[in-house]
């Protein structure tokens, strides 16, 4: 709980510091990176530091929890909190680097707004800070724990044992341990980070979700990202062209908290290109249950061809008594036609909702589904790369 001389000035300062959150955090990038370029080695993404949405989503981040602590000062935004939580622990962040952040966040802070930054506002935005920090390194903690880990060793070398062509641009590895140890448990929905060394020496980190399993085997599956609106994915583009069986990849522990919910109430599970890939582990997981749940598959892509998974998810579709799959095309047959239209099926009465796609997909079908009635607290979502909708 933020204190109440501290939550007064944040209230009136607030304004302000949103008002000028993206230029102080490029400075804080921008300082920090250039004093510690070591960082960028495995653990900051540089195609988001070049594009600048990692910027906007510490921005959104450090926004939302503070309004949050304003609006609901008895209450944790654990749901911001978590998936911040899982996706550092994915890259193993440990408790001394907050210290690392919180030197050049409020040096950036005292540099951009100057006389404003008095004591009275540094230190109640310094309260801010601790207060999420310092949560979000207890359920960090607590994460680790569980997973028998420190924070320190959540990286393993992992052989690549076979390759499966999905699409043209979407490819699926098998992975397994290179030594004798058990592969980690993790729940469907979840993600693992690949980290690779890429030709000029920086390692670089991606998120890639669980697609299955079998004994000490998993799978991932990764889509080129092809130069368009946006640079190439250097990593993709390289797992791509170099992971092959025999190659050895380092690989995180599993994290993420859009998992598959236990209970027989009804799920919808909405996808958009390789957004697919969490859903597919959900359904295997619905199909070894041997699950009678009411199960309705949303699916939209350019085209059937360019679908991964279409036949997988298609025969889990079918082993599952309850289950039906609806898919969209803007290209060619085998589907209906255009865009994804949530008016034009029938959604189950008290179904939860999980998305995964590109964010203006994500945000429109999720506008699509509160018109519908489903309640927002039943629609959750997975965001690969930095979250621009915090606190949406």
């Amino acid at each position: 709980m933020l204190s109440t001389e501290s939550a007064a000035v944040v209230r009136a300062t607030i304004p302000a510091v949103a008002e000028n959150l993206d230029t102080i955090t490029a400075r804080f990038y921008d300082t920090m990176l250039g004093e510690n370029p070591e960082l960028l080695d495995g653990l900051f993404n540089r195609g988001n530091q070049a594009s600048g949405e990692q910027r906007k989503a510490l921005a959104g981040s450090i926004a939302s929890f503070a309004t949050l602590l304003l609006d609901n000062p008895d209450e944790r935004p654990d749901a911001l909190l978590s998936r911040i939580a899982h996706k550092h622990v994915s890259l193993g962040i440990t408790e001394d680097q907050y210290v690392i952040v919180h030197k050049y966040l409020f040096g950036a802070i005292a540099h951009v707004l100057g006389d404003a930054a008095t004591p009275e506002v540094v230190a109640a935005w310094d309260e801010v800070y601790w207060l999420m920090a310092g949560a979000l390194i207890a359920l960090e903690a607590r994460l680790y724990s569980d997973a028998g880990q420190t924070g320190r060793d959540v990286w393993r070398s992992w052989r690549v044992a076979g390759r499966t062509e999905q699409t043209p641009d979407a490819v699926t590895l098998t992975l397994e341990p290179e030594d004798d140890s058990p592969a980690p448990d993790f729940r469907p929905g979840q993600y693992v980070s690949v980290r690779v060394r890429m030709p000029d020496g920086v390692r670089q980190a991606r998120q890639y979700s669980l697609t299955g399993w079998d004994g000490r085997q998993r799978r991932i599956t990764v889509k080129r990202l092809r130069a368009g609106e946006t640079p190439a994915g250097e990593v993709s583009t390289l797992l791509h062209d170099t992971a092959v069986p025999g190659e050895t990849l380092m690989v995180s522990t599993p994290a993420g908290d859009v998992v598959l919910p236990d209970g027989e109430h009804p799920l919808v599970l909405v996808s958009a290109g390789i957004g697919c890939t969490p859903m597919v582990a959900m359904l295997h997981r619905l199909a070894e249950q041997q699950s009678t749940r009411r199960v309705l598959v949303l699916h939209a892509d350019r085209s059937a061809e360019d679908h991964a998974h279409r036949d997988e998810i298609a025969a889990l579709v079918e082993a599952l008594p309850n289950a039906e799959a609806v898919n969209w095309y803007e290209q060619g047959e085998g589907g209906r036609k255009g865009l994804m239209d949530i008016g034009a099926v029938e959604v189950p009465e008290g179904a939860e909702v999980y998305l995964c796609g590109p964010l203006p997909f994500m945000r429109d079908v999720r506008t699509q589904f509160l018109d519908a009635g489903v309640p927002a607290r039943l629609i959750r979502y997975e965001v690969f790369g930095p979250d621009l909708w915090l606190g949406a």
